[in-house]
């Protein structure tokens, strides 16, 4: 127990928190900014797969890295776009539509592994480029704080960053009111003259696009190359981790750094002596023990308003009483 809680108390520690949180936050945006619009987006698992060995892919036959992360982006947006062809387009199930993408996508992206790299399991025999990382002028020359804030790679500030951004996308634009009050009341967006499938296509493209991000982070900035089904269950985790936040983008940071810490406490195990098994379901326990708090919380909250509102239909029949 003391190995376990002086390998925890270290600045390594943190500094794998912070790494492994960055793809839950392009995860958790990704499902906010999709449910926010009404839509329950389950393609982001799929959606950074497929992101994934498109960076990879393009960056080994091309060796330009801006161009193959340009390629890893659309390839999210166009994700985004299938499922609002068949959901928006086809009128299919939301739920059902979801799943068979991620099906397709965790079994396309093994055959155009095998395919492009001749392997099945990874991309490790192609040459693929890296994302840089960076040191923060001042605050790497702090100790301890620069020891878990400066060097991540630099998507792992933008993740951070993103927080803010869709934020303020969100709550303080035209575009994030529109998308909020299409998700709530489609017929009102309609009544002023806007378009309230098109709106819905900016949001999946837009939920594709940071789910892009997570998958080129696994790909070609957490590795430096891609592995069969690397993904592992971080696009649920997102949707679990906007769920708990409330719809609200630094709850959803908050939760991802839940979820976060759970896996990087799984990672410290490892090196000791416990079950490889115990050790690998930390983070999706953590996950499901998160949703029944989260659960058990909204209907303690519903039955508190339902009471409330009980009262108020009381007080008010009283009153009208002769």
């Amino acid at each position: 127990m003391k190995d376990i809680i002086g390998a925890i108390f270290t600045t390594h520690f943190l500094f794998t928190v912070l790494r492994l949180t960055t793809p839950l936050i392009f995860a958790a945006l990704s499902a906010l900014i999709a449910r926010a619009a009404g839509i329950r987006n389950i393609t982001i698992e799929g959606t950074m797969l497929m992101t994934a060995l498109t960076g990879v892919l393009v960056s080994a036959y091309t060796r330009s890295l801006p161009f193959a992360v340009a390629c890893a982006l659309l390839a999210g947006v166009l994700m985004g776009f299938l499922l609002a062809y068949f959901h928006l387009k086809l009128d299919t199930d939301i739920l059902l539509s979801g799943i068979a993408i991620n099906m397709v996508a965790n079994g396309g992206t093994v055959f155009l592994l095998y395919v492009f790299a001749g392997d099945k399991g990874s991309s490790e025999r192609l040459t693929s480029q890296v994302l840089p990382t960076v040191e923060l002028p001042l605050i790497r020359d702090i100790p301890v704080l620069g020891e878990v804030l400066s060097g991540h790679n630099v998507l792992t500030y933008v993740a951070f960053g993103s927080v803010f951004l869709v934020w303020f996308l969100m709550f303080k634009t035209p575009v994030g009111l529109r998308i909020r009050a299409v998700g709530e009341y489609p017929e009102a967006i309609e009544s002023v003259g806007k378009n309230a499938t098109a709106i819905k296509l900016f949001a999946l493209a837009l939920s594709g696009f940071f789910a892009a991000l997570g998958g080129i982070f696994l790909s070609m900035g957490y590795m430096n190359f891609f592995v069969k089904n690397m993904a592992a269950g971080r696009g649920f985790i997102g949707v679990a981790a906007d769920y708990m936040g409330g719809g609200n983008p630094f709850g959803a940071l908050a939760a991802s750094l839940l979820f976060g810490i759970a896996d990087a406490c799984a990672n410290t195990m490892q090196t000791m002596s416990i079950p490889a098994e115990l050790v690998l379901c930390i983070p999706y326990a953590v996950t499901i023990l998160g949703l029944v708090f989260y659960a058990a919380e909204t209907k303690r909250l519903r039955c508190r308003q339902k009471k409330k509102a009980l009262q108020s239909l009381r007080a008010g029949g009283e009153a009208g009483e002769p």
